[in-house]
Formats: structure tokens, sequence, C-alpha cells
């Protein structure tokens, strides 16, 4: 077996959560498979996340720092890590499964003419790895030929990494070609919130297409979200409605979720939206239909008209805080 590598995505200049679940997915996989796990940071300017993604315990940080890696573009940075993975004795590359790592890795395994593994929640002592097929209804392990597997990791399926003994820093060379940089970066529109991400909340709150409309989210919802300083989740139901937008749903084609608390507000339970946030470590549902199929996988349930019964629970929580 060869060396792990890990692609450390960054933002704003330093390692997000995702980051260090891929980190802890291939100390996981290299304790099982063997090999050095090397982590890969890649941008311009990036010193300070090199020296960061330096404290998890790795044997070794790659850092490509070039000006044309400045912004993601999913061309010049699949090509980059294509050339780390050669010259690296690489035999298993992994990420999380974010935007970009959905984004990347199937470039850089078709470049490599490899087969890849999406979303695994797991790797068995054998080299095999296990993924949710039927929205999380089966496990499915799979196998991949040849000399260097691609794996992307479901986000909820690992811990994040603990800082661990310092690794060296090493600076990588790569080179890349015109036919490398056929995407132009143009702009970045960021939504700025003061809300947790979705993927790094501790608690979670999302409605449904039960709160009826855009404004009900804003009227009911985000009270309750901002007094438990939670982050604001969506059934696919509610984005489709376009009561909200699409970048907060919750389920098996938007986000996977698994914190600490869950608050399904107005949420019926379809199973595409169950994928996405049945591995929460409790899940509290409101819901005036008792046979709401969310209360199957609720450890608490209040069947209630969510317009009375929101109110009132926002209204104590503040009142708790301000004791």
């Amino acid at each position: 077996m060869g060396n792990v590598l890990v692609y450390a995505e960054t933002k704003n200049g330093h390692l997000p959560k995702s980051t260090l679940i891929a980190i802890q997915a291939g100390k996981e996989a290299a304790g099982k498979l063997g090999g050095d796990v090397l982590v890969a940071v890649l941008g311009a300017g990036l010193e300070s996340a090199a020296q960061e993604a330096a404290g998890y315990g790795a044997a070794k940080v790659l850092a490509v720092d070039n000006p044309a890696l400045a912004n993601y573009l999913a061309d010049a940075y699949a090509a980059a890590l294509e050339q780390l993975v050669s010259r690296n004795e690489v035999s298993l590359l992994l990420a999380t499964s974010t935007a970009q790592g959905k984004d990347m890795l199937p470039r850089v395994a078709a470049r490599l003419n490899v087969g890849m593994a999406s979303d695994i929640v797991g790797v068995n002592d054998d080299g095999t790895f296990q993924r949710p097929m039927y929205a999380g209804n089966a496990i499915a392990t799979v196998s991949l030929d040849g000399a260097v597997q691609v794996v992307s990791v479901r986000g909820t399926a690992f811990d994040a990494a603990h800082p661990g003994d310092q690794s060296p820093v090493e600076q990588a060379d790569i080179s890349l070609e015109a036919a490398d940089q056929q995407m132009r970066f143009v702009v970045f529109n960021e939504i700025k919130s003061d809300r947790p991400t979705l993927a790094d909340a501790s608690i979670v709150i999302s409605g449904g297409r039960g709160l009826k409309s855009g404004e009900n989210f804003k009227e009911y919802l985000e009270p309750l979200v901002d007094a438990m300083g939670a982050a604001m989740g969506a059934s696919r139901a509610a984005v489709d409605a376009g009561f909200v937008p699409n970048d907060l749903q919750v389920g098996q084609t938007g986000k996977v979720v698994a914190p600490e608390l869950y608050f399904a507000v107005g949420i019926s339970g379809a199973i595409q939206h169950l994928a996405g946030m049945k591995d929460s470590k409790v899940i509290v549902s409101i819901n005036k239909d008792p046979e709401a199929p969310i209360f199957n996988v609720s450890d608490y349930g209040l069947v209630a008209d969510l317009f009375q019964a929101v109110p009132e629970l926002t209204e104590e929580i503040k009142k708790l805080k301000a004791e």
C-alpha cells in the first residue's frame, strides 16, 4: 500500500471542519491499509493554512503555492493533484464530499484513468469501502481496481481530526499547461451570515413545506434559530416551493448533516430528507400530523400547530437564556 493523500480544502485561509474530517478519514485508512498520510494544501499565499494543516499529525504537508491556484478552479486543481499523486507514491486520494470535493475528485480520477467511490462512510481492513445506497437504506461494499484509488468521504461519517504532532511542510512544485487552465475565475458571491454553517453547526433547525411561505420562515423559524444559535436548514419541498434558497437544503440531494441536535419543523419526513439528517445525535420534530414519518426517527416529537408552538418555544428559550 502506498501513501494516503488528503486534499485540504481551505476557507478564508483556514481549514474548515470538513478538511479535519478528511484528515481523520485519511488517518483511519492509513491505519488499516498502511502508508503515510500526506496532506495537500493548494492555493496562493497559503503559508498560514499549510502551518495549520501541519498541526494534525500527518507525515508531511505538501504546500503548492501557485498564483494560478489563488481561486478554486476545477481543471487547475485537478491537474495539480494528479501531479502530487504521481510524485508521492500515493495509492489513495481522498477529500470530503463538499461541493468542491464533488466537483474536483471525478476529474482527478479521470486524469489518472482510475475508478472512484463517492460518499464513502467506512474503510474496511481489506481495502474495500462502504458507501450508502438507496437513500441510505443499504450499505454497499465496493472495491476499486487500479494502482490509485480515489474516494470522497461523507462529512458525517468520520470525526474531525484532533491536533497532533507537528508535520514538516514541503513546498511542492507543479507545472500547469494551458490545457489545464481553461477555466477563468470571474467572481465568488459568498452568502454572508452570522449563523454557523450547516456543516459546522452543533444545532440545526430546518423548516419544511408546513411553514407555507418564505415569509413564515422569517417570522416563525428564524427567531428560534437565532435564539438557539443554530444553523437554518430546509427540506427539499420548501426549497422547491421557493421559500428559501437551495443552499439551505438538507437531504440526499442537499447537505448531509449530523449535528448534536436537529429540529424538524413542519417537515413530513420524506425518505430524501431523512437520508440527510437521520444520523443526528438527537432529533426533535414538530408536526401537526401524528402519522408524519418524521416521528419514526425522532427522539422527541410534538404534535402541534407549529405556528403556535414555535413562538412559544422561542420565548421560553429566550427566558432561560436571560436567567
